[in-house]
C-alpha cells in the first residue's frame, strides 16, 4: 500500500485520538470540582436546581433545597460549583458590587432625556415647540365635519369598522 492511501486512516485516527483526549480533560476538571466541593457551598445540579452543599460523602452529597428541604444527591448529578457571589445572584438576586460602579451604564434610556439645570431655557423652547401632538397612526379617507353630533359620530365609526364573521368564509 502507498503512503497516499494510508493517509485518510492516519488523519481520521488521529482526529479520534484528539476528541477523546479533550473529553477525557473535560471529565477530569469536572471531577476535580465535585472533589473540592465543602459543606456551605453553592451548587447546581444537573437537573438544575440550586441548593447549597451540607454533607459530602464519598459518592453522596445532601443538598439544603430550602428550608426543610434536604435532598441526596449522587455526586456526578452536581453539574457546577458556583462562586458565593454567583449563587447570591441567582439564588437570592443579590447584586454583588454593581451598585458602587460609577461606569455602569444604564438599563433604561432615561439619562439620555435628563436635563442639565443649565439647558432649562433651551428645554423650554423645544417643549413648545413640540406642543402638537403628532399622529403616524392611519388617515381616515372620509373627513368628518367638527360638529357632528356624537350619535352621528358613532353611526359613522360602526359603518367604517370591519365586520366580524365566526370564522366562516364564503371564499371557501
Amino acid at each position: 500500500m502507498s503512503l497516499v492511501t494510508l493517509l485518510p486512516f492516519i488523519v481520521l485516527i488521529g482526529a479520534m485520538f484528539l476528541m477523546t483526549r479533550s473529553a477525557k480533560k473535560k471529565q477530569q476538571a469536572a471531577a476535580q470540582m465535585r472533589n473540592e466541593m465543602q459543606p456551605g457551598s453553592g451548587v447546581r445540579t444537573i437537573g438544575g436546581i440550586y441548593a447549597t452543599v451540607k454533607e459530602v460523602n464519598e459518592e453522596t452529597v445532601l443538598l439544603d433545597a430550602g428550608p426543610g428541604v434536604d435532598l441526596l444527591f449522587a455526586k456526578n448529578s452536581i453539574g457546577a460549583v458556583l462562586s458565593d457571589d454567583e449563587y447570591n445572584r441567582i439564588v437570592h438576586g443579590i447584586e454583588h458590587d454593581l451598585k458602587s460602579d460609577p461606569d455602569v451604564i444604564p438599563d433604561d434610556a432615561s439619562s439620555l432625556t435628563e436635563t442639565d439645570e443649565t439647558d432649562e431655557p433651551a428645554a423650554d423652547a423645544s417643549a413648545a415647540s413640540d406642543d402638537k401632538s403628532v399622529d403616524l397612526g392611519k388617515k381616515d379617507t372620509t373627513e368628518k365635519p367638527a360638529d357632528a353630533e356624537p350619535a352621528e359620530v358613532a353611526e359613522a365609526k360602526t359603518d367604517d369598522e370591519p365586520k366580524k364573521t365566526d370564522g366562516d368564509s364564503e371564499a371557501k
